[in-house]
């Protein structure tokens, strides 16, 4: 690994030059390979398209017999081998020359006949690989990996891709529940929302709590602020103390636990464990605009 980090300090301008190749791309990258350069090319592809650069897979022994049609003047190819002079690359690096279809080379062999058909050339490390006959691709694999992430990771970088829009493209998964938002899970209807004024009467304020259902009657001020929350745990802590015509901004927790809208529900989940509640206010300037339970949570699969 550190030739290949050498490769990535001293290659750097090479490098960069194929990043801002793919920023600058109208059309798409595609990838090929045979056999296991094949399979780090088919991950590459994948890695760009889930990070916004829209990427895909060519098989070379396909692309001879049709599939050369997926490949558009506007794209650009990279094609990966350790030799550079995999027989089956040579239709599809053929068609590229005829159409000025830029070539990246991503090989071991700056001298091999990918390199020297191609418009720019990645030059791995060339050493023994791990097997230890020096024959089945190990070492050279690792090393291709890693540079496509470098390069994959340098070019969602420069784009600036944000964790929204790779949200965007893994809405399914962990992946996706680790990047959902407060705003996506919680209850918005702020005509149901469980809230009422400090000088409510606690026997009025139960009533709403128990027909709201989070277990919470969230309290706001004249300006229509958060400023409190009477919980049933509360209510068995101060039963024997307080008297039903109490207002409920006297017996209310003063320091409610408040959730923002771009607030990630992983992180609700650990505020929800650290501090022991149940659910909490979504606030907006101060303003109750929703709430979170932590059965929603739950049910959704996020806990």
């Amino acid at each position: 690994m550190r030739a290949l980090e050498s490769l990535l300090s001293t290659d750097f301008a090479a490098i960069e030059s194929v990043v801002f190749r793919i920023i600058r791309l109208k059309g798409r990258v595609v990838t090929t390979g045979i056999g296991k350069s094949g399979y780090v090319a088919q991950k590459f592809a994948a890695t760009l398209s889930s990070t916004g650069t829209p990427a895909l897979f060519v098989h070379p022994s396909e692309a001879s017999h049709g599939d050369l049609g997926m490949i558009m003047p506007t794209d650009c190819v990279f094609a990966l081998s350790k030799s550079g002079e995999s027989a089956e690359l040579r239709d599809l690096l053929s068609y590229c020359r005829r159409f000025s279809i830029p070539i990246i080379a991503i090989t071991a062999k700056a001298d091999s006949s990918a390199a020297r058909v191609a418009t720019e050339t990645l030059q791995i490390p060339d050493l023994p690989e791990a097997c230890p006959h020096n024959l089945s691709p190990t070492t050279s694999s690792v090393m291709m990996l890693s540079l496509c992430d470098a390069i994959a990771v340098a070019t969602f970088r420069v784009r600036q891709f944000s964790p929204d829009e790779f949200k965007t493209y893994h809405p399914g998964g962990k992946l996706g529940q680790r990047l959902t938002t407060v705003a996506e899970v919680m209850h918005s209807d702020t005509n149901r929302l469980p809230v009422t004024h400090e000088s409510t009467r606690l026997s009025d304020a139960l009533e709403l709590m128990s027909s709201g259902g989070f277990g919470c009657v969230g309290i706001v001020n004249r300006q229509s602020e958060l400023v409190g929350i009477f919980t049933d745990g509360d209510l068995r802590r101060k039963f024997f103390k307080a008297s039903t015509e109490d207002p409920i901004g006297k017996l209310m927790n003063g320091a409610p636990s408040v959730l923002a809208e771009d607030m990630l529900v992983e992180d609700v989940g650990k505020l929800f464990a650290e501090r022991r509640i149940p659910s909490a206010f979504v606030c907006r300037d101060g303003i109750p605009i929703g709430i979170v339970h932590l059965h929603d949570l739950i049910q959704r699969g996020f806990l």
